[in-house]
């Protein structure tokens, strides 16, 4: 598995969330393959990978979730095709179930500003929390990126934020008035900026090290259970109110997904159906006599 992962790492060029997804996928299919004795990846055919797909659906897996696990069973047989330990591909023509876009969970405008306003700035975790939630409405960004800055990823003076992509490139993002202000405080007071400290994580916790995905998620439990907001808020519900309020209020759909960084369109057009969807209960609420 380790020549595997090397070629998944370099090959696919995938983030390492999927990468983790893409090993433990595989693993979990190849005890699979174990406990039904099929020893040889060559003994592996369509039909077997169908039935473990509908074990999958059985166990009460998601649809996107199946579809993953293809993925990942598909790019493994490609791998061993490619190094020719199999004589063909037992993925080739399946296809993935359909599953229905999900409008994602969005906070109200008023919801994210009571959110925002629960860290307070006199000390280093409140300013820490501040400059982080404020800078993740601001720009949308997932946790992976925002807990991956360093402090020169940030430019106050022009109020710009570098983001590295997974395939080397970058994007660039502005960020508001209210993000700019909290970051220059705790940039200021906690993180000062001298010529050998750009390149350290912007985000650390108390020992000095850079923030960790769980301790950015106990943040935001932290902070939610404080607000009183009665939904399940997650760092990407942020990221998904911060797409739905710009075409809100105008932004267009390739802008915004320039600044997700979406590969692709379509991923983002989800964000114009929740937008249309509130705007079609507002007109019902007005509208209509018993609403």
């Amino acid at each position: 598995m380790v020549d595997y992962l090397e070629y998944i790492k370099n090959e696919k060029k995938l983030r390492n969330n999927t990468l983790e997804a893409y090993i433990r996928d595989v693993l979990q299919f190849k005890e699979y393959l174990s406990e039904h004795d099929i020893d040889e990846y060559k003994e592996t055919n369509k039909t077997i990978i169908i039935t473990y797909l509908m074990n999958l659906q059985k166990n009460g897996k998601a649809t996107s979730t199946i579809s993953r696990n293809l993925a990942s069973i598909r790019c493994f047989f490609q791998y061993l095709l490619n190094n020719n330990m199999i004589d063909e591909d037992p993925t080739l023509n399946l296809k993935s179930p359909k599953s229905e876009k999900k409008i994602p969970s969005i906070l109200t405008t008023e919801e994210v500003n009571l959110l925002l306003s629960q860290p307070k700035s006199s000390n280093f975790k409140g300013a820490r929390d501040k400059a982080m939630l404020e800078l993740l409405y601001a720009a949308g960004l997932r946790v992976s990126e925002i807990i991956s800055l360093n402090i020169n990823d940030i430019d106050l003076e022009l109020g710009l934020i570098s983001v590295k992509e997974n395939d080397n490139n970058q994007r660039v993002i502005p960020i508001g008035t209210l993000a700019l202000d909290a970051l220059t405080h705790y940039i200021a007071t906690y993180r000062p900026e001298d010529p050998e400290s750009g390149n350290e994580p912007l985000f650390i916790n108390y020992s000095g090290s850079r923030l960790t995905r769980q301790g950015f998620w106990k943040i935001i439990k932290h902070y939610t259970k404080k607000s009183n907001i009665n939904k399940i808020i997650t760092p990407h519900t942020l990221r998904h109110s911060f797409a739905v309020h710009l075409i809100e209020n105008g932004a267009d759909i390739k802008t915004v997904q320039e600044m997700l960084g979406h590969s692709d369109v379509s991923t983002t057009h989800i964000y114009s159906f929740a937008s249309d969807d509130k705007e079609l209960r507002e007109v019902y609420k007005k509208s209509h006599p018993r609403a």
